[in-house]
C-alpha cells in the first residue's frame, strides 16, 4: 500500500471551509478511484493559521496515477481548496506502508 502525504495551510477564518471541501468534494472524487484505500485529514492550529495534512492510501502507484495523473508527485488542488487555503505544498510525498496496525 502507498501513502500519499500533502500539506496545506488556511487562515483560521477559512479552515472550516477547507475541511468541508475535503469531506465532500475530495471524498467524492477519491471514492471513484480504483485502488483507493482510505484517507485521513489531520488538522492543527499553528499561530494564526490551521495546518492540514492529508494522507491518502492507495493499493499501488498505478492507483495513485489514477487519481493524480502521470505527474503524480504534483499536488492536486481543486478550486474550492485554492479559495480556502492561503498556501500549500506544490509537491506530495509517497511512501510504502511498512506496518499497518
Amino acid at each position: 500500500m502507498i501513502a500519499r502525504t500533502w500539506r496545506g495551510w488556511a487562515p483560521a477564518a477559512t479552515a472550516d471551509d477547507y475541511q468541508r471541501h475535503y469531506e465532500t468534494d475530495v471524498a467524492e472524487h477519491l471514492r471513484d478511484v480504483p485502488g483507493f484505500q482510505g484517507a485521513r485529514l489531520l488538522r492543527r492550529r499553528v499561530g494564526d493559521e490551521v495546518e492540514f495534512t492529508s494522507i491518502t492510501f492507495f493499493t499501488d502507484l498505478d492507483a495513485v496515477r489514477g487519481f493524480a495523473g502521470e505527474s503524480y508527485e504534483e499536488a492536486v488542488l481543486e478550486e474550492g481548496a485554492r479559495r480556502a487555503l492561503s498556501r500549500w505544498d506544490d509537491r506530495v510525498s509517497h511512501a510504502e506502508v511498512a506496518v499497518a496496525l
